[in-house]
C-alpha cells in the first residue's frame, strides 16, 4: 500500500483516458473472442487468459523467450514518448503512515535528484483523482474496493494509465540502480513471480528464469509491483477494464488478487501478448529481469500483523 500526501497534477485529457478504458471494456462485455480470434489449431482457447494454468504456461513461454533473445521493439511504439520520471505510491491514510513503512518511502527520495516527480496518494486523494481523470463507472469500482489494499491495487493502475511513470508499494525500500535507464524506452515493463506448489513457497528471482524445472509444480505469473508504462498504454487499459468491470458485477465473493491484484494484472497481460502474436506484432511490454537488485519487499513490518494486511483479512 502507499500513503497520500499530495495529489498530482492531470497530465492526461479526460477524453483520452474514457476512449481507452472503454475501448477495452467493449472487448469484455463483448467478450475475449473479438480480439483474440484464435484458429481450431491454435493451442490457446478463447479467453484462455481466464484459466489459472493457461495463464501460468503463457507467462512460462515469456520468460523462455526473453531468456533465449533479445525482444523486438515495435516501430510505432519506438516512435512514442518515453516513460515519464514520474513515481507514484499509496497508503490508505495520510496521518496515520507508520514509522517503519515511512522509513522504506524515505529510501525512495534520492530519486527526485534524477528529476523524479514524487506523487503519494492516500484514499481520499485517489477516490477524487479517479473522480477527476475518469468516469462514474470507475469512481464507483474504487469505492467497491473494500480494503486498502484493493484500492490500492485499482489507484495504480488508473495513475499509470493516466499519467504514465513508475508504481510502486510503499513497503518496498529502494536499494540501488539506474531508475532512468529503467524507463529510458516505452515498454511496459513488470516482475514475473512463481509459486512452487510441491515447496509450499515463492520461487526465487533465478528459479522464475530458470528454463529447466517442471511447469506443472509451479505457477509463473506477473506482479503489480512495480509498474513501469507511458501513458495510455493498452495492456494498463485492458487491466483497468477487466477489474472494474468484476467490481461492478455484484459478485459478493470477488477475490483480491484476481479482481485487482496480480491476477488480474496477469490475465490482462497474457491477453494482450497473445492478441499481438496473433496480429504478427512485437510484444510492447518487458519482464524485468533484476528488479530485486533494485528495491526490496520488507516483510518485517508491524501492519503485517494486523487488518491493514490483506491476507489476514482474506486468511490468504
Amino acid at each position: 500500500m502507499v500513503s497520500s500526501l499530495m495529489a498530482p497534477s492531470t497530465s492526461c485529457g479526460i477524453h483520452m483516458i474514457k476512449s481507452a478504458t472503454q475501448a477495452e471494456a467493449r472487448h469484455d462485455h463483448v467478450g475475449p473472442e473479438t480480439i483474440l480470434s484464435m484458429t481450431e489449431s491454435d493451442r490457446y482457447p478463447t479467453v484462455f487468459e481466464e484459466d489459472e494454468r493457461s495463464r501460468s504456461q503463457f507467462v512460462r513461454g515469456i520468460l523462455r523467450a526473453e531468456s533465449s533473445e533479445d525482444t523486438l521493439m515495435d516501430p510505432d511504439l519506438e516512435a512514442t514518448a518515453r516513460i515519464p520520471r514520474r513515481l507514484v505510491r499509496f497508503w490508505h491514510d495520510a496521518g496515520a503512515v507508520p514509522d517503519d513503512v515511512r522509513a522504506c518511502m524515505a529510501t525512495w527520495d534520492q530519486v527526485a535528484e534524477a528529476g523524479f516527480e514524487l506523487h503519494t496518494f492516500d484514499d481520499a486523494s485517489a477516490a477524487a483523482y479517479i473522480a477527476d481523470v475518469y468516469g462514474a463507472n470507475e469512481s464507483a469500482a474504487f469505492s467497491l474496493c473494500a480494503h486498502p489494499a484493493m484500492r490500492c491495487d485499482y489507484l495504480r493502475l488508473c495513475f499509470v494509465l493516466a499519467e504514465g511513470g513508475l508504481y510502486v508499494d510503499a513497503d518496498d525500500a529502494f536499494l540501488c540502480g539506474d531508475l532512468v535507464k529503467l524507463l529510458d524506452d516505452p515498454k511496459l515493463k513488470v516482475q514475473p513471480l512463481g509459486y512452487d506448489i510441491a515447496k509450499g513457497r515463492m520461487m526465487t528471482n533465478d528459479e522464475v528464469w530458470r528454463d529447466d524445472l517442471d511447469d506443472q509444480e509451479r505457477v509463473f505469473y506477473v506482479n503489480n509491483n512495480p509498474i513501469a508504462a507511458p501513458a495510455n498504454h493498452p495492456l494498463l487499459a485492458r487491466a483497468l477494464a477487466r477489474s472494474t468491470n468484476r467490481l461492478l458485477s455484484g459478485d459478493p465473493h470477488l477475490e483480491i488478487q484476481a479482481t485487482t491484484g496480480p491476477g488480474n494484472l496477469t490475465a490482462a497481460l497474457v491477453g494482450h501478448a497473445r492478441a499481438l502474436d496473433l496480429q504478427g506484432r512485437p510484444r510492447d511490454f518487458e519482464l524485468l529481469r533484476d528488479w530485486p537488485s533494485v528495491a526490496q519487499t520488507r516483510w518485517d513490518l508491524r501492519y503485517r500483523s494486523d487488518d491493514r494486511n490483506w491476507r489476514n483479512v482474506y486468511r490468504c
